[in-house]
């Protein structure tokens, strides 16, 4: 009996002295259905609000987002009194019931109205039945606009249409009609073409036509009149004389005469608008025809100087007059490098805007179509004075292999142009990264911004034509962000509104309220990246920033 009643005493006042320490430390108050935490000494005790300071069961109270609680456990059994385990002191936690969204949630989805009326097959009266919600605007020259929610179209939709079977068929119907009128679409444009090509066209000069009349395109077509005159005067050379020097010059005109052609196709073609097929647009359409220009070159060019000189040193014959081949060769030679200094003063104009020397203009291949009319005609220009020199030679000593020498030589030089050709143009098409300096200016500038802690991955390709793609993954300085979030508050309401929380469905109401603004708020800390990196680097036009 002494023991027990002894043991009883002792439990007494061991709670005793946990009851004055919790009293001699304040209470902070606390919201229904939330606790507060002390720490005394070694302790840590949980105190409910409006419940006695200490608990002697350790439990965990999951509450959902209705209120209702539920205890998941308890330790201790029915018959075990608070004198039996006096210093078992557990916690008791507030955790909000996890909601199972499923493999598929799309209640919370905003759509446009384009996507509701083509989708769901609505008319734009019936969205003005539907709530309507201002979303900040992923495009520059907006900031923000209309969406809806994807349950209140899909709810419509089904009201205006029955049922799921009547609105597929409907996109069906709508599918056919859409496939037939682009045939129909198609079938008028070639009919106005027709017309206009019986009638004459007396539409203004469009914006494709208009490109080669200045700059690259000028260029081309310049180079593509002169190269034929110039085949045409050495074919007729080289039927007179039978010269394998005047053969191979004249196949090397007829080659850049091609592929000038070839390049003009590609000028034009890059000039299409991006569709959604192509979004990134067409130009690199330009380094396509001068990847084939630069093969052709080779295929054309330096096989068939190869091949007539080789079959000129196996198989000589003496050559006829020369004086008509050399007075062809000296017109060409005037030609060829009035074309090569048009090219040469455009490129040094372009070089000069972009800030580049104008040896590495041409060797990172910064306008392809100038660049192959460059060096077709540099080639060209060397390759008249070859075959002049050769067809000299064999002049004077009567020796026809000198004259296949020069075939093989301008064989050479030709195969070299190709090769340089393709190599450059190869590299662009693959995406190679831009200059250091530039992609240190655009690091430099991420980093200083205070919104921004780290930067990753960071990869700026040159998509070619002097379009730059960035992107980078960003690690944002989440207090940075709330704190502007905040100041654009009213912190004297805010503090209000956060004081009339009483209950756990307000708390979680005022969290989801804040907490998608600030999500806005980060987005338009995105935008704001993106559009200082497109201001301060011109030639960047496409950037991807990935949140961390």
């Amino acid at each position: 009996m002494m023991p027990a009643l002894a043991a009883q005493r002792r439990g007494c006042r061991g709670l005793y002295r946990l009851y004055l320490r919790c009293q001699a430390a304040p209470l902070p108050r606390a919201c229904h259905g939330w606790q507060a935490s002390m720490k005394s000494g070694s302790l840590s005790y949980v105190i409910p609000y409006n419940r006695l300071p200490v608990q002697l069961m350790s439990q965990v109270r999951v509450y959902t987002s209705n209120g209702q609680k539920k205890d998941l456990g308890s330790e201790g059994t029915n018959g075990s009194t608070p004198q039996e385990t006096p210093h078992k002191v557990g916690t008791v936690k507030a955790v909000l019931k996890k909601r199972e969204y499923g493999p598929k949630y799309t209640q919370n989805n905003f759509i446009t109205g384009v996507r509701a009326i083509n989708e769901f097959c609505l008319k734009s009266s019936d969205l003005d039945q539907l709530r309507k919600i201002k979303r900040r605007s992923p495009h520059d020259d907006t900031e923000t606009f209309t969406v809806y929610l994807r349950s209140d179209v899909e709810a419509k939709s089904l009201e205006v249409w029955g049922s799921p079977e009547a609105l597929a068929r409907e996109r069906k119907r709508r599918k056919e009609a859409e496939i037939k009128y682009r045939e129909n679409l198609f079938r008028n444009q070639r009919l106005l073409r027709e017309y206009k090509e019986f009638f004459g066209n007396t539409k203004p000069r469009s914006s494709a036509a208009a490109m080669f009349f200045k700059g690259p395109g000028k260029v081309v077509m310049v180079a593509i009149c002169i190269n034929g005159l110039n085949f045409f005067f050495k074919l007729l050379a080289w039927v007179y004389t039978g010269s394998a020097s005047m053969f191979s010059e004249a196949i090397h005109s007829l080659a850049d005469t091609c592929n000038q052609a070839l390049l003009a196709l590609g000028i034009s073609q890059s000039a299409r608008t991006p569709d959604p097929s192509h979004p990134y647009g067409f130009t690199n359409m330009r380094y396509i025809a001068s990847l084939i220009s630069g093969v052709g070159i080779f295929m054309m060019g330096a096989g068939l100087s190869w091949y007539h000189g080789i079959i000129g040193l196996l198989h000589p014959h003496p050559i006829e007059s020369l004086l008509w081949a050399y007075c062809i060769l000296a017109g060409s030679l005037v030609s060829e490098g009035a074309t090569l200094l048009v090219a040469i003063n455009e490129i040094r104009r372009s070089a000069r805007a972009k800030g580049l020397s104008f040896y590495q203009y041409v060797v990172q291949s910064r306008d392809p179509s100038t660049n192959v009319v460059l060096l077709e005609d540099a080639a060209a220009v060397l390759s008249v004075a070859v075959a002049a020199t050769c067809m000299g030679l064999t002049s004077l000593t009567g020796n026809p292999y000198y004259d296949s020498v020069g075939s093989l030589g301008v064989g050479t030089l030709l195969g070299t142009v190709s090769a340089f050709l393709i190599y450059t143009n190869t590299e662009a098409l693959l995406g190679r990264s831009i200059q250091p300096e530039q992609l240190q200016r655009l690091t430099e500038l991420l980093e200083s911004d205070p919104v921004v802690r780290a930067i990753h991955d960071v990869k700026a390709t040159d998509m070619g034509m002097s379009k730059v793609r960035f992107k980078a993954e960003v690690d944002f300085d989440g207090r940075v962000v709330t704190r502007s979030y905040l100041e654009k508050q009213d912190i004297e309401l805010l503090l209000q509104e956060i004081q009339q929380v009483k209950t756990l469905e307000e708390l979680e109401a005022f969290m989801l309220k804040h907490g998608e603004n600030i999500v806005d708020t980060l987005g338009a800390e995105v935008d704001r990246l993106e559009k200082d990196l497109k201001q301060r680097n011109p030639d960047v036009r496409h950037v991807d920033l990935e949140i961390l």
